[in-house]
């Protein structure tokens, strides 16, 4: 790739950096696992930020059942859970996997039968 088909990175947090850049290892690294077990604990909560991050969570695990998530929604969490959610959305473009293949089924279940009661059969 020469320097004119690189993608823009400046101002991109270091951990989203190191996390794109290492895109072989499908392991979640520690910040990795510590933001999206951050966000997680959110979205089983009672808040408005809950929906947000909710939202955001279940965006990944199907959007087309669950729901898109809208970027500007990021101005009503805070800068905490905003960099979290940056953070798994590198996480997301690394590892090209599902949350329920990185172990996290059961999880994601709770936060839909939560904030999707309709979707649970």
């Amino acid at each position: 790739m020469n320097e004119s088909q690189k993608p823009e990175t400046s101002g991109m947090p270091p951990a989203t950096l190191a996390s794109v850049a290492t895109k072989t290892s499908k392991d979640l690294t520690s910040a990795e696992r510590g933001a999206l077990e951050r966000l997680i604990k959110h979205a089983k909560s009672d808040t408005g930020q809950s929906r947000r991050v909710a939202d955001f969570l279940l965006a990944w695990w199907n959007a087309g059942t669950c729901g898109s998530f809208d970027l500007t929604t990021l101005w009503g969490v805070d800068t905490e859970i905003a960099m979290d959610m940056v953070a798994v959305f590198g996480l997301v473009a690394r590892v090209n996997q599902y949350p329920d293949s990185l172990g996290y089924e059961a999880d994601f279940k709770s936060i839909v039968s939560a904030w999707r009661p309709e979707l649970v059969e």
